[in-house]
């Protein structure tokens, strides 16, 4: 996975030396994508840490990593919708809620959830998702049920789910002339977009981002901004919080699809 996204080339070591700061019985181990989170004490390169509001409070903000920086980055920094405008989100994880957030936080009127579970909609309310599709629910492609319903597509979408066919139904639901669509997602090694050239001719737009088009160090400090502002509401995305010790217990609620994010407690 490192290998496919390219970023963890360089980043297991400390970049003007090429060396790792730790070792266990003589050996290396590498610092992960440059940070190595999951250890109580940890070594990175200045790079890598971002000061942030002291007053901010560290069981909360630090979920302001990959995920919902991510999603909230795709929507605000790189669709960006304008207020009364209208998205759909494929994908309704923590990444994808992330995405309404920040729809919701730009003003837009329509959010239009895209997920194979029905059962995540009645969560996703709580995100600004005011409609929900159900793709298993339809006999024609999702991208055409969109369409009709918003008369010729989107404004903008956001894809969070990594599926190539997501992807393609992402960029395919925009509108003609002025749609944007972001994808988010991690596709498979193999995965290849197909779409009709027609659809680029037609002025739509495809974008992809990284962390949601930020910049940690000089960005996240703002984004924790936005949160102490009250205008980011971070605890609806805390499900649950286990002690260190319970480590795969956190990792069965993800894969179960059962947490949103859930904060691992390292002194417990």
């Amino acid at each position: 996975m490192c290998d496919l996204l390219r970023i963890n080339t360089d980043r297991g070591v400390m970049l003007h030396d090429q060396e790792s700061r730790f070792s266990i019985n003589g050996k290396p181990i590498y610092h992960f994508v440059g940070t190595s989170t999951f250890s109580e004490y940890t070594v990175v390169h200045a790079g890598c840490v971002a000061k942030i509001n002291p007053e901010a409070p560290l069981d909360k903000v630090c979920v302001l990593s990959c995920g919902i920086c991510t999603g909230l980055g795709a929507t605000i920094n790189v669709a960006k919708p304008k207020p009364g405008s209208s998205v759909a989100v494929f994908g309704l994880g923590a990444v994808g809620l992330a995405a309404a957030e920040g729809a919701r936080i730009s003003g837009a009127s329509r959010i239009i959830g895209v997920d194979l579970i029905s059962s995540r909609f009645e969560l996703a309310k709580k995100f600004g998702v005011n409609e929900f599709v159900n793709p298993k629910d339809h006999n024609k492609p999702v991208q055409e049920v969109i369409a009709e319903m918003t008369n010729g597509g989107v404004d903008r979408s956001v894809e969070c789910t990594g599926s190539i066919q997501a992807m393609i139904s992402a960029f395919e639901c925009v509108h003609d002339g002025w749609g944007v669509a972001v994808l988010v997602g991690v596709p498979s090694k193999d995965d290849a977009f197909k779409t009709h050239p027609v659809n680029f001719l037609n002025e739509r737009t495809l974008k992809g981002t990284f962390y949601g088009n930020y910049k940690p160090r000089t960005d996240l400090p703002n984004v924790v901004e936005k949160y102490m502002k009250g205008e980011l509401e971070l605890e609806k995305f805390i499900t649950h919080t286990v002690p260190f010790s319970e480590i795969n217990k956190a990792f069965d609620l993800m894969l179960k699809g059962e947490s949103i994010r859930c904060i691992i407690r390292m002194e417990e």
